[in-house]
């Protein structure tokens, strides 16, 4: 099977929101799911002050569906809204 890049847009519930609580508690959510795997994280401003964290990781397409994994992380404290924003068959 090949391999897939997922990238997850985490929308935090305000400015205010800790982006790195909720990336720390995003990556143990993705790690204890597909275990130990390629990721990285970004944050993206959006509008006043409000940033989101984009997260990219590399799974084996025969893992299916991340829709467990989304609302997983919707669990977070401070978590607004996740959602798949790309996902690319990894070549090579």
């Amino acid at each position: 099977m090949a391999s897939v890049v997922v990238t997850l847009k985490i929308m935090p519930e305000s400015p205010d929101s800790d982006l790195s609580a909720i990336e720390t508690e995003a990556m143990k959510d993705i790690v204890a799911m597909y275990g130990k795997i390629e990721t990285r994280s970004e944050k993206i401003p959006i509008a006043f002050g409000l940033s989101s964290l984009n997260l990219k990781f590399v799974i084996d397409e025969s893992r299916g569906s991340t829709e467990v994994l989304e609302r997983k992380l919707e669990q977070i404290p401070h978590v607004n809204s996740v959602e798949v924003i790309d996902v690319r068959r990894a070549i090579g």
